[in-house]
């Protein structure tokens, strides 16, 4: 899993981890020779930047991996697998969770049994399935949707982690009826799908006939030799004792193994000399030893571009990502559990492969927490440099062309039909342009990454001072999207109207909630003040009531924003907070909030009384005023993001 899935903030961790790789990409091009790639060299290098990195970052353990001409060059262990009794990492039998990196295996699997004819990648998914993908926009979702990104879901993430063995479903189970909102035409905008990919793995259970986790082992892991690698959860008894515990700080003790759901998009379990054998058998088209487990055209249709979302970005491949820098053709995928987070490259003009996975999230603070993302980078930099940046130039209709995609964005791998659309809100991503035509890009700054862009082609911007691109897509003479290369292009940022956006919702609810606390502090304050200087309450009968009800709302209001935040950052810490299991928590959410709304009349009625009454002074109905405009303000707020619903789909 791409770490992304956090609730407050679907997309935007994941810009943050990729545009950290983007501030290190873009630090030292070069136009001198790079460094042998040897053992000794990378050993030199990387136990240096590993000894650093793990301390400044505050994280236990790591495994490294570099594979060069069909063998193993590098691979060493970094910190503990456990933390308390000290065991170090074994490159060869200690066990990380690589996440989403567990997808690679997946597709692989589906291109096998491409390769036998058994499966179509452009045959509607619903033939090979037991249970049906509801219609929409007239179209079929395919296979090749599923491996591009592009099937067209809404982020889902309840029940993506569990924390009880016993509470485990069957991959089937963790499918049907689940299936996400389509929100968008297949095969036409990128946006990365844990529940697509396992929709993959479970169509290689149906035609197969074996339990997915049973393909893999029998098919790619006993042809290459893994033994250290299992897909199983609880893990078998025989790989326990190898497998690394995971952290969020190493002095806070280790946590529980994680249960992923739905398995093909990320319940690997395996050690980094066992991804070796899997990145050689990719680099080699399809062999390792004497295993194979793809035909050559295969492996070479899986690594070629099958999509791509914004000219002249790198695209998608079938599965892996495209990443190609100076110079190079580079395909990956990255991967995140909450503890565990990992990277896979391979720079296939090279024959080039390399590994890295931590066991812990790690001191968010730290600049260098990001350390995996940067590995690459400074890999490339060091052994593969690319030609010197050229100094950017505008083209003649920068500052047009600026206005015309300054405004507002958001992610496209979002939520967008539940409560979880919400996320959005802490993704203020928006562009602005200036006189000389330059395009800025603040929220990128505050990720690390660069933040004015010059336009160097047409609809095609170049960072000032580096090599990274943005690009927009235009359709009709609109915006569709923006890409940029910082990150792959399994999601994109889309438009939205300036009233819909963050700018507007954070202050407007953030007003409100102002508002509505500063009516319930003054509540029992005006009450003391009359009692101290013996003033009786200036309201009676219908106006008393509906001057203390509206109180009541407000409070109510209160606290349901209050609950919910508090349910959405337990659920931020913790995933497995998002479960079925905490239904009954969520449907008191939503009937609490579902009362909160509705009272909304209540002050709305107190200011039409208040309006009539020629005895009230203008501040005491200006302060009636205020009160129900933030009540309808937080109103909108519940209803626009779905938090009225009655739905317990997340």
């Amino acid at each position: 899993m791409i770490k992304s899935i956090g609730p407050l903030g679907i997309g935007l961790a994941l810009l943050a981890a990729l545009c950290g790789m983007a501030r290190a990409q873009g630090s030292s091009p070069s136009n001198t020779p790079g460094h042998a790639l040897t053992a000794e060299d990378a050993s030199t290098y990387f136990d240096g930047f590993f000894d650093d990195a793990l301390e400044r970052a505050k994280i236990a353990g790591a495994v490294f991996v570099v594979v060069k001409d069909g063998r193993v060059l590098f691979e060493k262990g970094y910190g503990y697998s456990d933390y308390a009794a000290k065991k170090p990492v074994d490159p060869e039998r200690t066990l990380f969770r690589p996440g989403s990196v567990s997808k690679l295996f997946t597709w692989t699997a589906v291109m096998q049994l491409v390769e036998q004819g058994r499966l179509d990648l452009d045959k509607d998914i619903n033939a090979y399935l037991d249970f049906r993908i509801p219609d929409a926009f007239g179209k079929p979702i395919t296979l090749r949707n599923l491996m591009t990104h592009t099937p067209g879901f809404e982020e889902r993430i309840k029940d993506l982690m569990i924390d009880d063995p016993s509470r485990k479903e069957s991959l089937r189970v963790s499918l049907i009826g689940k299936t996400p909102v389509r929100v968008y035409p297949p095969g036409e905008v990128p946006a990365y799908s844990n529940y697509g990919a396992a929709l993959a793995g479970y169509i290689v259970q149906r035609v197969s006939g074996e339990r997915f986790e049973d393909y893999v082992a029998h098919h790619i892991f006993a042809p290459l030799g893994m033994q250290h690698a299992t897909f199983e959860q609880p893990l078998p008894s025989s790989l326990t004792g190898d497998m690394s515990r995971g952290y969020a700080l190493p002095k806070d003790g280790a946590k529980p193994f994680e249960l992923i759901s739905m398995s093909p998009a990320g319940a690997l379990s395996a050690s980094g000399d066992d991804i070796a054998r899997f990145m050689i058998a990719h680099l080699q088209n399809g062999t390792y030893g004497s295993g194979t487990i793809l035909k050559p055209a295969t492996a070479m249709l899986m690594h070629r571009t099958a999509y791509q979302a914004t000219s002249p970005l790198p695209g998608i491949a079938l599965g892996f990502y495209h990443e190609d820098r100076n110079g190079h053709e580079i395909v990956g995928h990255g991967g995140d559990t909450q503890y565990f987070h990992s990277d896979l490259h391979l720079i296939l003009d090279e024959n080039v492969g390399l590994f890295v996975s931590l066991n812990s999230r790690g001191a968010e603070a730290s600049p260098i927490t990001n350390l995996r993302t940067m590995l690459l980078s400074r890999f490339m930099d060091r052994y593969f440099p690319g030609p010197p940046v050229q100094k950017a130039r505008a083209i003649e209709n920068a500052k047009a062309d600026g206005a015309l995609v300054a405004g507002s964005y958001v992610l496209s791998r979002r939520s967008i039909t539940n409560f979880m659309s919400a996320g959005t809100l802490s993704e203020p991503i928006w562009t602005s342009v200036d006189d000389a035509g330059v395009l800025n890009v603040p929220a990128l700054g505050y990720l690390g990454g660069p933040t004015r862009w010059i336009e160097t082609a047409p609809f095609v911007w170049q960072e000032e001072g580096g090599r990274h691109l943005l690009a927009a897509r235009l359709e009709g003479g609109k915006v569709r999207w923006l890409s940029l290369d910082l990150f792959p292009q399994i999601l994109v940022l889309q438009p939205v109207p300036f009233w819909q956006s963050p700018l507007v919702a954070l202050p407007l609810i953030g007003s409100a909630l102002l508002t509505l606390v500063l009516v319930v502090i003054f509540w029992p304050v005006k009450a003391l003040l009359r009692w101290r200087y013996g003033q009786p309450f200036p309201y009676s009968g219908r106006a008393a009531v509906l001057y203390r009800l509206t109180r009541a709302v407000a409070t109510l209001q209160i606290i349901a924003i209050g609950a919910w935040l508090t349910f959405l950052l337990r659920g931020q810490s913790d995933l497995s907070q998002f479960s079925t299991a905490n239904d009954g928590l969520l449907r008191m959410l939503e009937l609490l909030t579902l009362v909160a709304v509705v009272a909304t009349l209540v002050p709305l009625w107190e200011v039409a009384v208040a309006w009539r009454d020629t005895s009230r002074p203008w501040w005491s109905k200006a302060s009636d005023v205020l009160a129900a405009m933030a009540c309808v303000a937080m109103a909108w707020f519940f209803v626009s993001y779905h938090f009225v619903s009655l739905a317990l789909d997340y």
